[in-house]
């Protein structure tokens, strides 16, 4: 007589997590029935939406997890969809009750760094930086998410390979996730190639939705890839997220770095704090393992220099990243030379660096440490 329960199979269905919401598929709800008969298992699962990109993940993981159970010789999975109430429920499972809009991020208990990466000017390869660093960070096992801050220039999904669209579960938006990374873009909104016409105030409430409409999980890494110079996304991006902390792409040419100057000086005004200064397009490593210095030498330290003397801190320049073909090419196919070519001179300054961002402590200041101390 089969041994197998109902419970025993429920139990090993707790291993299967949802890949878009990174919780077990027994907590949101999303098994509808099993059924035992004898050695074979039958499972129904609900699916968030009719078209869930993810159908076949799930289904093939709750066949996989079934079949684990002591007795089971056959597993089969079959699909349903959430009604609405159903999906205003996992909502409200995932995101609580709140009806107003709450950035995550902002919030003084939360433990994602966040980093806005600026530039002065257009054309120094902040998006590519940006995508580069993300990979690089998520390869070595953070969980890391990417808001498309560039409303005007959007790039990140093309650079991330990306054709993916966002879910929407009740009035939450689920991320496409590519490299292992978690990214939104308005790209992901638009019909084709059409150009963003938009107004400050818009901008501000795109960046707004971006940070709190969408479920991002629980993220070591956010990073925001912000326009170039200092207008209005910039400034929202301070008042939104505060705690964000900037990182200044430059190139090494004395032009691109006196730009990149004027853009880390905004963090005397948004009293961000200034993470470090990124020099790309440094000198290009030719296939005889001599040097050409493209775009000059030296503008990278220039900018560290002089924003460690504006602010009155220390800015460190946190990566000179040689000038490499095969990073465009990696960035035109959507396939990031940090995760494709590790070992490529590129590839090395952008582990660097991810290694730096790891292994940066979190500030423990202004955090309420819960330590139960009292005074007499």
């Amino acid at each position: 007589m089969s041994t197998v329960t109902e419970e025993a199979v429920r139990s090993a269905l707790s291993s299967v997590e949802d890949p878009e919401l990174n919780r077990p598929i027994t907590d949101l709800g999303m098994v509808k029935s099993v059924t035992v008969n004898g050695d074979e298992v039958a499972v129904e699962i609900y699916l968030t939406i009719a078209g869930c990109p993810m159908k076949s993940t799930l289904t093939d993981r709750t066949r996989e997890a079934t079949e684990s159970v002591d007795g089971v010789t056959k597993a089969t999975v079959t699909t349903d969809v959430m009604t609405d109430e159903q999906r205003r429920e996992l909502r409200l499972k995932v995101r609580g009750s709140t009806t107003e809009p709450v950035i995550p991020f902002a919030q003084p208990d939360s433990t994602t760094r966040v980093y806005a990466v600026a530039s002065g000017k257009g054309g120094v390869g902040k998006s590519s930086v940006t995508v580069n660093l993300a990979t690089a960070l998520a390869a070595r096992g953070l969980n890391v998410g990417i808001v498309d801050a560039d409303i005007y220039g959007h790039s990140v999904p093309h650079l991330m390979g990306s054709t993916a669209l966002p879910n929407q579960v009740d009035d939450m938006i689920i991320p496409p996730q590519s490299h292992g990374v978690k990214l939104i873009s308005i790209g992901h909104f638009l019909e084709g190639n059409s150009p963003v016409i938009w107004r400050g105030p818009m901008l501000h409430r795109a960046i707004q939705q971006f940070l709190s409409d969408v479920f991002w999980g629980d993220l070591d890494v956010l990073l925001l890839d912000l326009p170039p110079g200092t207008g209005d996304v910039a400034i929202s991006v301070a008042q939104l997220v505060p705690n964000a902390e900037l990182l200044i792409v430059t190139t090494p040419q004395a032009a691109a770095a006196e730009v990149a100057e004027r853009a880390g000086s905004i963090s005397q005004q948004t009293r961000q704090r200034i993470g470090g200064v990124i020099e790309n397009m440094a000198a290009m490593v030719l296939p005889d393992g001599t040097v050409m210095d493209v775009f000059g030498s030296g503008g990278g330290q220039h900018v560290a220099d002089r924003l460690s003397e504006i602010t009155g801190s220390p800015v460190p320049l946190m990566a000179s990243i040689p000038l490499d073909p095969d990073l465009r090419v990696g960035g035109d196919v959507g396939n990031p030379i940090a995760v494709s070519q590790p070992d490529s001179p590129a590839g090395v300054a952008l582990g660097a660096l991810a290694d730096k961002l790891v292994t940066r402590r979190q500030s423990l200041a202004g955090r309420p440490l819960n330590l139960g101390v009292t005074r007499n």
